[in-house]
């Protein structure tokens, strides 16, 4: 009995043996499916065309709008190759641009999503220049706002993109537009002399802020008569998220902090802050109040608002991080508060009379040897685009006038298409 005992054992013995090889090189097979799998993954991943997608404008006076496009845009694809279009372009489709072609390449080349720009790109997409993006630029998707873009004739500028099937469009961002910026300067200067004549002090900010201006609601202004109107935008938290790096300091980074209005972003303050980037390894930027603003430059500024100037900056690709708000005078607590190892200005301001005020507002970081002033790479301020725009307000309410013109025609045309 004993020995059938030890002879049935024997075969349950081999046969869990068995069992257990068959599920141990079942583990392994699928452990090694997996890795093979995953190295094959990545080897596709790495092997995977970049989905390129081109967008072009005029960035004319460059803003938080055209960022936001920008951002979208990057968004549809793996690279972003944007297309600046030429001077001639501009005067030929709209009329005078207030920048001109090497200060929006800068603007341009800054922005935080822009992989690669073309210079002097056409106006419109034509069958040949969408034939060189295809071919040499290896653009596969072309992308423009839900807005129209009309040519001086009222046809579409992107229609062939739309007939090649290679065309997305992305939501345009509503509150702010060129022709509005060049509008809201307009009724500036005007408010401005208005209240000099009357010695009213009265600040032209607080009626911005309040969304409305008795005068351009009357109807009397300039830039009333181009349908501009008061910046309504209200920022939100997701919006200033969207803009931001979403980073910090590491715990041995030097910090370099520059404060200023930044209104009306352009050319001059992005090469400043570019140098002011290359001397640390975070740059921190604070933007001064509307408040601030008028008390320092008049009671006529900002042309832009907080929330629009912040957004602006926080899109240049040499900032890290922005204080929305920021004092005008830099204590000490607030050198500590952010770890800032350097303070640095420009030479190219609005004002440089701060060294020689009672109350100068970087009095601490100097007398900490923290401070250095940097010489500015091109002589623009807010001013010198302002002059722009008062210099030539004719040719500019022609353009606004102009773009109007061409957008009815481009709707008119429209509605008799869906006649038919």
């Amino acid at each position: 009995m004993g020995s059938y005992e030890a002879v049935t054992e024997k075969p349950a013995t081999a046969t869990k043996w068995v069992v257990t090889c068959m599920v141990g090189g079942v583990i392994v097979g699928v452990s090694l499916l997996g890795a093979y799998s995953s190295q094959l993954w990545k080897s596709r991943r790495r092997n995977k065309k970049p989905v390129r997608v081109y967008m072009d404008g005029c960035f004319d006076m460059m803003h938080y709008g055209h960022c936001n496009a920008l951002r979208q845009a990057r968004a549809l694809g793996d690279q972003l190759i944007v297309g600046v279009v030429s001077d001639a372009e501009i005067i030929a489709n709209k009329g005078p641009p207030v920048t001109p072609l090497h200060e929006r390449l800068i603007m341009v080349n800054a922005v935080k999503w822009v992989d690669e720009v073309i210079p002097e790109a056409p106006y419109a997409i034509t069958e040949e220049f969408m034939k060189k993006l295809f071919d040499e630029y290896k653009i596969d998707y072309i992308i423009h706002g839900d807005d129209p873009c009309v040519l001086p004739d009222g046809t579409d500028a992107y229609a062939h993109a739309k007939k090649a099937g290679r065309y997305k469009q992305i939501k345009r961002t509503e509150g702010v537009s060129s022709t509005d910026i060049v509008g809201r300067m307009l009724l500036c200067v005007r408010e401005r002399s208005i209240t000099e004549k009357n010695h009213n002090h009265s600040s032209l900010q607080r009626q911005f802020s309040n969304g409305h201006s008795p005068k351009f609601e009357a109807g009397a202004s300039a830039a009333t008569a181009s349908g501009t109107r008061i910046s309504h935008f209200l920022p939100t938290s997701r919006r200033i998220v969207q803009f931001s790096n979403g980073r910090g300091p590491g715990p041995d980074s030097r910090i370099v902090y520059i404060d200023g209005a930044f209104d009306l972003f352009h050319a001059g303050h992005v090469e400043i802050l570019r140098l002011a980037r290359d001397l640390g390894d975070f740059l921190l930027v604070g933007i001064h109040t509307d408040q601030t603003v008028s008390a320092t430059r008049g009671s006529h500024r900002p042309i832009m608002n907080l929330h629009e100037r912040s957004l602006s900056v926080l899109a240049c690709r040499y900032v890290d991080e922005v204080i929305i708000g920021a004092p005008w005078e830099i204590s000490k607590d607030m050198l500590t508060t952010f770890n800032i190892s350097l303070v640095v200005h420009g030479t190219i301001a609005e004002s440089n009379d701060f060294q020689k005020e009672e109350c100068n507002p970087y009095a601490v970081p100097i007398s900490m040897g923290i401070f250095k002033v940097l010489e500015s790479p091109l002589d623009i301020t807010t001013t010198t685009i302002i002059r722009r725009i008062v210099s030539n307000h004719e040719a500019y309410q022609n353009r606004n006038k102009k773009k109007g013109e061409s957008e009815k025609r481009y709707y008119e045309g429209k509605s008799h298409v869906s006649e038919e």
